[in-house]
């Protein structure tokens, strides 16, 4: 049997492709540059193939470089899962799920999808277990980074670097007041106007506050430097219903609340405030069967 090639090997060339250079996937893999750059003369010579461009500006790779760091993936991929897979074995449970989702996600719309993914799993696989863990869309981002979670479903308007992303729903904003509130009886306010009113609002770094900022910023309008800062959403609420706030947030979050007359809508002239909601996970990762599950139930509804 032929010598196979070191998985080490593998993993640094495809940090090399996920980081662009040598230093920085020595850095994520806890090594120094020397030692990865040996390495990756070591991988050259195993395999026969220039796999690196080395110039007076840095190094890059060949395309030669590309396509097996491509292959490596898959081989680092299937290794995690093989790990995965013996873990579960020796813990003697079955598949395990950690998922992260915005507040938004995480109260309205994922336990849907969770109750169809228990109802879709047959008899012979037994119930996965899915642990469903609730950050602002900044922090759901992270996790899913670091590993933390393996998939992640956010409201804001952009994704971070290093993750992928599909659209599983829709959602928009809407400006919500009192019914005591003078503008409870107002056809529209403009962005300007909703600026200079006592904004209640969701805390940074969560996908409500960033796809208002966005939407601001696209009218030539910033938000204050001071507004009132709450971290959760019925937090929020309670907050706008009894006082003299104006609030921001999904409609779906809302929908009760105005039903029964307890907050108004407040149109804002020539403001989009659509957004989409989306499922992200690590590029280059490959989903384990439940996962993949959960995204085609999102996906559906």
């Amino acid at each position: 049997m032929a010598e196979r090639t070191s998985l080490a090997a593998l993993e640094l060339l495809v940090a090399v492709d996920d980081t662009g250079s040598i230093s920085a996937a020595a850095r994520e893999l806890g090594v120094s540059q020397p030692t990865a750059s040996a390495g990756l003369r070591r991988l050259e010579r195993r395999l026969g193939v220039e796999l690196l461009a080395r110039g007076a500006r840095g190094t890059s790779l060949t395309g030669a470089g590309r396509s097996a760091a491509a292959w490596a993936r898959d081989v680092v991929s299937s290794s995690d899962r093989f790990e995965d897979a013996v873990a579960a074995l020796r813990a003697g449970r079955g598949e395990r799920l950690r998922v992260a989702a915005s507040l938004t996600i995480a109260e309205y719309l994922a336990p849907r999808w969770l109750g169809a993914l228990a109802g879709a799993t047959t008899a012979g696989d037994g119930s996965p277990d899915v642990e469903l863990v609730v950050r602002n869309s900044r922090e759901v981002m992270e996790l899913v980074l670091d590993g933390v979670a393996e998939l992640g479903f956010v409201e804001s308007p952009t994704v971070r670097r290093g993750l992928r992303a599909r659209t599983v729903a829709t959602d928009e904003l809407v400006a919500v007041v009192a019914p005591r509130h003078p503008w409870a009886r107002r056809r529209s306010v403009s962005p300007g106007e909703l600026v200079t009113g006592h904004l209640v609002l969701r805390e940074a770094g969560s996908g409500t506050r960033d796809v208002l900022e966005e939407a601001l910023g696209q009218a030539g309008v910033r938000l204050p430097d001071h507004v009132t800062v709450l971290g959760s959403t019925v937090a929020v609420k309670t907050a706008v219903r009894h006082g003299d706030g104006i609030t921001v947030l999904s409609a779906l979050t809302v929908a009760d609340d105005v039903a029964a007359g307890h907050l108004v809508t407040v149109p804002i002239a020539q403001l989009d405030l659509s957004r989409r909601l989306r499922v992200v996970w690590r590029d280059g990762a490959t989903l384990s069967r439940t996962a993949q599950q959960l995204v085609t139930e999102a996906g559906a509804g």
